[in-house]
């Protein structure tokens, strides 16, 4: 598991670390049931605080991502890949809500703001 915290991110440390092990989940690089690093071996790989991954092993485990055994480890959830698919579909939708208030502000018209989509769709595909 590859993991690279920025220094210059306006996301906490622990936002970062979680964020990508939410997503390296969602595409599949890490497995239902597979076991993930200790919380300390994280730390120390990672070099920060134990409380930090253990944060992150918290908010990922009530989020339905991860499994803890007591004594056992941490392991990627079973069976909920589509919880984890809406997760993301929230996100996006809590974005795009962002992007279309903001455009609002900005007298952006939907049409305009469509005709942006397309452009970065385009982007996205080259």
């Amino acid at each position: 598991m590859k993991i690279i915290i920025s220094n210059v991110s306006d996301l906490p440390i622990y936002q970062q670390i979680k964020n990508q092990i939410k997503d390296a989940i969602l595409r599949g690089e890490l497995e239902e049931g597979e076991m993930l690093p200790s919380i300390r071996a994280l730390a120390n790989d990672l070099r920060v605080s134990v409380l930090t991954t253990r944060r992150v092993y918290d908010e990922l485990e009530s989020e339905g991502f991860i499994t803890t055994r007591a004594g056992k480890g941490s392991f990627v959830a079973k069976e909920n890949l589509e919880l984890l698919l809406e997760s993301k579909r929230h996100m996006v939708e809590v974005k795009l809500m962002e992007a279309w208030n903001t455009a609002r502000t900005l007298g952006i018209g939907k049409n305009e703001l469509y005709a942006m989509m397309d452009v970065l769709f385009e982007e996205g595909e080259e």
